[in-house]
């Protein structure tokens, strides 16, 4: 089942329920996708079927609407789990990576800001500090409930009752802010916080459950293109840590609730700056205002956006000085 949300022209309302083809059917009074992922994966596909079975052709169409994020993130953890992606991006002159040893122990993540998630066709406004400009290619999991289970100190054979569903991500990237940033050995903070795309909906669990390998691995192919050229493919299933392990170690010492997202981390070839660290230079160059991003998910749809121009950001000073004195001089 997917589930959408949206305004229709001239109201400013939003709208949440299900989408069936073209046709969009409305979520009951009172429910929302917030309430369905609270409510666990099984009653919402009953809400979903009632919903779906009233749906005639007068329904609204998808054409006659704007489509908004799927759903309001309670978080947003990233990971990075692709290890082509590091390898690419740990690259040195020779185009040879220096992957981690630390990377291969546990699956990294970072939060990044749920309050700047934009939809698929919302332009992407970067940083104006930034030119090295780059998108991710990603598919998030989000987290429903599970009724009588906490989402607290998962294990991984429990943890993936609690994906809900899955959503296209893309967490777009000021490069050159954020390796200024983590050169301090924090962050990324500003170089990531400024747009994550979701959508273009929140396809449920059971869609792609036949794509579920033996371990865990969710087999969906996966594409980015810009301005219409392939720029990158992989299959989700080259992940180092399947979706369950994932939750499971988000859950570790602290707990994930419904709404939290989970992004897969950056798919082989699925970025500009892992290809600049392969070929030692910027090719393909960064992306400039007006350059069309469009990620393509089996199963999951598309997502697009275009860059549009960045705003004029007041200035911060750097550092002062400082006497490093402990009291206060006197008088």
């Amino acid at each position: 089942m997917r589930f959408a949300r949206w305004r229709q022209p001239g109201d400013p309302a939003v709208h949440e329920g299900v989408m069936v083809g073209e046709r969009l059917g409305e979520l009951p009074a009172g429910v929302g996708i917030q309430q369905l992922l609270e409510a666990g994966l099984t009653r919402a596909l009953e809400i979903g079927a009632d919903v779906e079975a009233g749906l005639t052709d007068a329904a609204v169409r998808l054409d006659d609407v704007t489509l908004l994020p799927p759903l309001r993130p309670a978080t947003i953890r990233d990971f990075v789990t692709f290890e082509e992606h590091v390898e690419g991006m740990t690259a040195g002159p020779d185009g040879t990576g220096n992957i981690p040893a630390e990377w291969y122990e546990f699956p990294t993540f970072y939060f990044t800001n749920p309050h700047s998630v934009i939809a698929t066709g919302d332009p992407v406004i970067f940083p104006a500090a930034s030119v090295k400009r780059d998108f991710e290619l990603e598919v998030a999991a989000v987290i429903g409930a599970v009724p009588g289970r906490d989402g607290a100190h998962l294990a991984p054979d429990e943890a993936g009752a609690h994906i809900f569903g899955y959503t296209i991500m893309n967490d777009w990237s000021a490069r050159d802010v954020q390796f200024r940033e983590m050169a301090v050995k924090l962050g990324p903070a500003k170089g990531k916080d400024f747009a994550t795309t979701l959508g273009p909906v929140l396809v449920t669990a059971d869609e792609v459950a036949d794509l579920v390998d033996a371990e865990g691995f969710l087999q969906l192919e996966v594409e980015v293109l810009v301005n219409g050229v392939t720029i990158g493919t992989d299959l989700l299933s080259n992940m180092g840590w399947p979706f369950a392990e994932l939750v499971a170690y988000a859950s570790r010492d602290t707990r994930v609730v419904p709404g939290d997202v989970l992004g897969s981390g950056t798919a082989g070839r699925g970025c500009l700056a892992e290809l600049w660290g392969r070929a030692g230079e910027l090719v393909p160059a960064p992306l400039v205002p007006g350059d069309e991003v469009v990620i393509r998910v089996e199963r999951l749809g598309e997502i697009r956006n275009v860059l549009g121009e960045s705003r004029v950001t007041p200035a911060i000073p750097p550092a002062r000085p400082r006497s490093r004195a402990r009291t206060r001089a006197a008088g």
